[in-house]
């Protein structure tokens, strides 16, 4: 069912930009992307060879004028997994809808929390085997959220995600994601980018996390700390210590290609490290190449990843 309703909103998107609008002032973007891989994957001492999908997608978005001082905005996006069992391959990503003024930006649904917003680009291996959130929590899109972002301030921009209490993610507690960020997290506005984000029993957790990354000519460098501590299992308040972890990562262009690395650390749970290269065919269009090695104090044998992939922007 879900795959029959996926494809009859893609149709009706392409539709829809095709003809034109029965609101003129009512632009509609089509967009998304397909990152599949060939990898080997050594888990546990057990090597598997898959073609896989790195968090491909497709969405429609948009936004209307609803007065010269208010404008509505909305998002539905699904991932689509084409390396799946099944060919029912959807999976909800963020579905929401909001409005826009002066005074910020408001929304409802769907929606990654503040604190997974506020990393910006530091993760340089995002959505591949080496995406930091193998290591650190808080990397989490939640169904009932309501967020707030600030219109920006001297640079500076501060939000908040509510997370309801309903949502079967939230450990029956309401929670609560806020970030101050600084700069252009593309780094294309502004040559640094910054941001202190803190969840509040998100999941589970409680997170104080700090992103900085900066660009020195072809040279771009990030680094993240984080602090995180479970406050609720299956909802059940619990008592842990908290507990510390480090990214540092690099990208260096040269051309066309982009060199990359990255190592990470959390206490008591491990350690990882990613060397990899892109090659831009094209602005939308990339291939790819990258090598993880994660080591797990739970474990006596490091996890190994090698991939190759294509991966096309639309």
């Amino acid at each position: 069912m879900m795959n029959v309703f996926c494809k009859t909103l893609l149709a009706s998107a392409l539709a829809s930009a095709t003809l034109a609008s029965a609101y003129a002032a009512e632009p509609l973007t089509v967009y998304g992307k397909l990152n599949v891989t060939a990898q080997s994957n050594d888990e546990k001492g057990d090597a598997t060879t898959t073609i896989q999908s790195n968090a491909s997608r497709f969405g429609v978005k948009g936004n209307f004028e609803l007065s010269s001082s208010l404008e509505a905005f909305y998002t539905v996006e699904y991932e689509v997994d084409t390396g799946a069992a099944t060919s029912d391959n959807f999976k909800a990503r963020n579905q929401f809808v909001g409005l826009k003024g002066a005074f910020g930006s408001f929304s409802v649904g769907r929606n990654d929390t503040l604190l997974k917003i506020s990393q910006g680009n530091v993760d340089q291996f995002n959505d591949l085997s080496g995406d930091l959130k193998s290591l650190f929590k808080g990397d989490n899109r939640l169904g009932q959220t309501a967020t707030y972002l600030s219109p920006s301030i001297s640079g500076f921009v501060f939000g908040a995600t509510y997370a309801a209490e309903g949502d079967a993610d939230q450990q029956g507690q309401d929670g609560f994601s806020l970030a101050a960020m600084y700069g252009d997290a593309k780094l294309k506005k502004s040559p640094i980018y910054a941001a202190i984000a803190y969840d509040s029993d998100v999941k589970g957790y409680e997170i104080l996390r700090a992103s900085v990354q900066g660009k020195i000519a072809n040279l771009t460098l990030g680094g993240m700390y984080q602090q995180q501590e479970e406050t609720y299992k299956n909802a059940l308040p619990v008592t842990t210590d908290s507990i510390n972890g480090y990214l540092f990562s690099a990208a260096y262009d040269i051309d066309a290609v982009t060199l990359k690395a990255q190592y990470q650390d959390m206490e008591d749970k491990g350690d990882s490290w990613s060397v990899g290269a892109d090659y831009a065919l094209a602005k939308p269009t990339k291939v790819f190449a990258f090598y993880t090695n994660r080591s797990l104090e739970a474990s006596t044998d490091d996890d190994k990843y090698i991939g190759v992939g294509l991966e096309h922007k639309f």
